[in-house]
């Protein structure tokens, strides 16, 4: 699909006043992705010769999110409206394109195939101006478009405006628009700003248009959702829901399971195995990828992480930026995080952090346990209450723990230090120097058992009670006696 004479305009230069909020109205987020951005991959499949976002409130941070699909940021300062916004655009737009197609940055719900359908419309009739509407069971608060008889627009009538007859008029505006350029820019170069707010608005353009007697067309999508936008933070929910209910329908249809889908967060970039299985309260973010026949319970939640097949990830577990091999199990309550591995058949469980770490292929580490900075060789287990010591207060330091080694529970290896294959450690032990294969490592204090001590503090400390009452009872018989009155002498 290719559109080598058109032009895509994103309006994306407003504030977002009704959010309330100190960040763009195009950078809050929906469906896992800034609102211009998910308008900017709708465009670029046309392939046209270019598309050109308006930019002006927070610019810079604007043009970070569309220039890396390829978006030209041109900056509209003063702020004057959406037809100033294309005498900006018109800086940027090429001779060679003959028609523009102008969305708002705020809909990030429409389709690459709708604006294809918009602009094949507008050049098949040969429009000057052909307007993406849509019909809405509440159309309220939305421009509405009046028709003539033989179907073409007559006009744009605001909410407000709207008389008796036309508040029946469920088609609304979308405020997405295909303009044959030759004929737009007489009309926005004449624009006055007749408003309250001074400014120049794209409706007035097409009310001049239909004055000069051009041709204004306008095309029904159809899927309403496509056309909302985002002005208020309950806009942004509603939007949110329609992305993650694809998301969701999507990723079932291509074989997986979801159990309470209504309960799940996908993000857009994620994908998902056949015969995987998605318990409910799961959130899959980021660029996640979930081999097949893998399993994902209750509330837990993965990031940016990579899962092979037939991996478990048990109740509330976390996975950041790490790589779970075929077979592996995390959790439950366990965390991984900055490129943490687990290999073939690997486990870790209850309440175990791995960060920065490989764990070699059938590696256990099930209880209590912190592993940085580690590399742990294969089939080496690893017992309840280990700490890889790993930060001096200067730099992170690594621990190397050979194959088939047994480490005791509730033992600190304090890095740098490495263990050889087949050793063991003593649970309870401090290892600050490394420990030879094979040998078994300890380090801690020698057992002293003093029989009869227990009982012998028992007694002491009976006594003491004992002796405390006695001596609380003669201050109190002292105090009594203190208090009675002195007899007098007869």
């Amino acid at each position: 699909m290719a559109n080598s004479d058109t032009a895509i305009v994103i309006l994306a230069a407003g504030k977002g006043t009704r959010l309330k909020s100190a960040l763009a109205k195009v950078l809050h987020r929906a469906g896992g992705r800034p609102l211009v951005e998910h308008v900017a991959r709708a465009c670029q499949p046309l392939k046209p010769r270019e598309i050109i976002a308006i930019v002006g409130h927070q610019a810079e941070e604007v043009r970070a999110a569309v220039e890396p699909l390829g978006v030209q940021a041109v900056v509209q300062e003063p702020q004057r409206g959406t037809g100033h916004a294309m005498l900006v655009a018109r800086r940027a737009i090429s001779s060679r394109s003959k028609i523009a197609i102008v969305l708002p940055g705020d809909a990030p719900l429409i389709r690459t195939e709708t604006l294809a359908a918009l602009a094949k419309a507008h050049q098949d009739t040969g429009a000057a101006a052909t307007i993406l509407s849509a019909e809405l069971e509440n159309p309220a608060g939305y421009g509405r478009i009046v028709r003539q008889d033989d179907g073409s627009v007559a006009a744009i009538v605001e909410d407000s405006a709207l008389t008796g007859e036309q508040r029946s008029i469920r088609e609304i505006n979308s405020s997405i628009y295909c303009f044959t350029l030759e004929k737009l820019w007489p009309c926005l170069s004449n624009l006055k700003p007749q408003n309250v707010h001074k400014e120049l608005y794209l409706t007035d353009a097409i009310a001049v248009l239909r004055q000069k007697g051009e041709k204004v067309q306008a095309v029904v999508a159809s899927d309403s959702e496509e056309v909302l936008g985002c002005n208020t933070r309950a806009d942004l929910a509603a939007v949110d829901a329609v992305f993650r209910r694809r998301k969701r329908a999507a990723i079932m249809d291509a074989g997986v399971t979801i159990e309470l889908p209504e309960t799940v967060l996908i993000d857009p970039e994620v994908v998902v195995g056949a015969d995987t299985r998605i318990e409910p309260g799961v959130q899959l973010l980021g660029k996640t990828r979930v081999g097949a026949n893998c399993t994902i319970r209750t509330g837990s939640v993965l990031a940016d992480a990579v899962l092979e097949d037939n991996v478990l990830v048990k109740p509330y577990t976390i996975v950041v930026a790490s790589h779970l091999s075929d077979g592996a199990q995390a959790g439950p309550y366990a965390h991984l995080r900055d490129g943490a591995r687990l290999e073939d058949d690997a486990r870790v469980g209850n309440f175990v952090e791995v960060k920065k770490s490989v764990l070699g292929e059938g590696v256990k580490s099930m209880h209590l346990t912190y592993l940085g900075d580690a590399h742990v060789g294969a089939g080496t287990n690893i017992g309840a209450g280990t700490i890889t010591c790993n930060y001096d207060g200067v730099n992170k330091n690594p621990t190397t723990i050979g194959k088939k080694v047994f480490i005791g529970s509730d033992t600190a290896l304090v890095a740098p230090v490495r263990v050889g294959d087949g050793a063991y450690i003593g649970a309870g032990s401090v290892i600050t120097k490394n420990v030879p294969a094979d040998a078994l490592g300890l380090a801690r204090g020698h057992q002293i058992n003093k029989l009869g001590w227990a009982a012998s503090r028992r007694r002491a400390l009976a006594g003491a009670g004992k002796s405390a009452k006695t001596r609380g009872r003669k201050k109190s018989r002292g105090r009594a006696k203190s208090r009675s009155p002195k007899r007098k002498r007869k």
